[in-house]
């Protein structure tokens, strides 16, 4: 039944349907094939549902409602992009899902949608961008999309399903080509990025041998000492291997892990760790060993998981703390480093959290932004003199990085803080060598007290 647990997932209220699939194959006790199918089934809607939405408004004459529209873009996302689902599987077990929620009239539709675009489908690329799948061997004989010469943001998220005010941002600061093959990239399932531990002491080449011997394909980062890339499919496997129940190794990006590398040496310090769940950069801080390490994070039921991780890694875990920024901080608390990975739009991680980009609006961004604003402020209040505050996010937009930490200079105390440490990266592919994640993080250093101003 996983037709009827991506529908579980895509029309749930999170806004995070990758994270309710496990919880959905729990509930309909789905082997582990099936689990793998819906997972492809619930990403695949989520990774292309502009193409999506586009061939549902192409193939029906009235804008159909919400659960109807959501049965039409999981049987569309099996047609179109799973080679590995039977056509026949992908309209009879949707159309028997659909029935099922929403009633045979409905299930009918659902039938003849899904047939008509088989009907209507035509092996190869025509050459014309409104009726050609991006990245796929189909077209078809008449337009699904807008037209790129005269709307190239629009076409984007018909065709890449990339928003097109984030698309309109990229053009400008990239090019037309690169914010194309940024869409493109962001569509794509990323390589498995695979942090080696402290708790490996071997040389890396022994790891890779071990992986080689299990089946998994495996080479090292071009970027980084301690990052292996894996395919995306390989994820399963690496989770129940024994380098990864031993703590040898965790999953993780390249630049989360640089992120929490720009704190420097940590060992012997006080270091306070804010917005820290989930969790991996905090235990890049942990295996360096603080005096003091407290993680503060808004989610109660996600700092709870951390615990489980640092028990696996084998790391002293900090003390976790639920709370509000550092509202629950002793009055005048300070320590020599505080690490703020701010909330962010995720624009930087888009293969890996592919929801995200659905959440992106002009609208989104200013309220992130301003939160940042207060955020930096608020972990630059418990910073010692003399001593350092990281910020980083996972986002490739200049308003949510550099334009955040200048206008926090700006307002502060004149050269009371210095800026030691910056990096901005893309995300990279497999072949590449990575890194399959992009970001910004900054080291800054306080150099003199003075108040820290409040936002502007």
């Amino acid at each position: 039944m996983p037709r009827h647990a991506a529908f579980d997932c895509l029309r749930s209220s999170s806004q995070k349907p990758l994270l309710e699939v496990d919880r959905a194959a729990r509930e309909r006790e789905l082997d582990p094939r099936d689990t793998g199918l819906l997972r492809r089934i619930v990403g695949t809607e989520i990774r292309r549902r502009g193409t999506l939405r586009a061939v549902v408004g192409a193939f029906t004459h009235h804008k159909p409602k919400p659960d109807l529209a959501t049965f039409l873009r999981i049987g569309l996302a099996q047609i179109l992009f799973m080679d590995r689902v039977p056509e026949h599987a992908a309209v009879s077990e949707t159309v028997r899902a659909c029935a099922d929620y929403l009633g045979l009239s409905k299930g009918r539709i659902v039938n003849g949608v899904l047939r008509n675009v088989l009907r209507e489908m035509r092996q190869g690329q025509s050459g014309d961008l409104t009726r050609d799948i991006d990245g796929r061997d189909i077209h078809f004989d008449f337009p699904l999309f807008r037209d790129p010469a005269e709307h190239p943001h629009l076409w984007a998220e018909d065709a890449l399903s990339i928003p097109n005010a984030l698309h309109k941002k990229w053009t400008t600061r990239y090019g037309l080509e690169e914010a194309n093959a940024m869409a493109r990239a962001a569509q794509e399932e990323p390589a498995l990025s695979i942090r080696v531990t402290g708790a490996q002491s071997a040389p890396i080449e022994t790891l890779l041998e071990e992986f080689r011997d299990l089946g998994i394909e495996t080479i090292a980062s071009a970027s980084h000492p301690r990052i292996l890339l894996a395919p995306a499919d390989a994820t399963g496997a690496m989770i129940a291997s024994a380098a990864f129940q031993e703590g040898r190794i965790t999953i993780q990006g390249e630049h989360a892990v640089r992120a929490a590398e720009a704190a420097g040496n940590v060992e012997g310090l006080d270091v306070l760790d804010l917005c820290a769940a989930p969790g991996g950069k905090a235990a890049v801080l942990a295996e360096r060993k603080p005096a003091r390490f407290v993680a503060t994070d808004i989610s109660a039921y996600r700092m709870a998981r951390m615990a489980s991780s640092f028990e696996r890694l084998g790391v002293t875990p900090p003390h976790l703390a639920a709370m509000d920024g550092t509202a629950g901080l002793a009055p005048g608390a300070v320590f020599d480093v505080v690490f703020l990975d701010a909330p962010c739009s995720n624009t930087g991680v888009l293969a890996q959290r592919p929801a995200a980009r659905w959440r992106y609006s002009p609208k989104t961004q200013a309220e992130l932004t301003a939160l940042q604003a207060h955020l930096i402020r608020e972990a630059a209040s418990r910073v010692k003199v003399g001593g350092a505050l990281v910020y980083s996010t996972c986002s490739l937009e200049t308003e949510e990085n550099d334009r955040i930490v200048k206008t926090f200079l700006k307002d502060a105390s004149k050269n009371a803080w210095e800026i030691e440490q910056e990096r901005a990266s893309r995300p990279g592919t497999f072949e590449s060598g990575g890194p399959v994640d992009g970001g910004y993080a900054v080291r800054l250093r306080r150099k003199a007290a003075g108040a820290i101003p409040p936002v502007g």
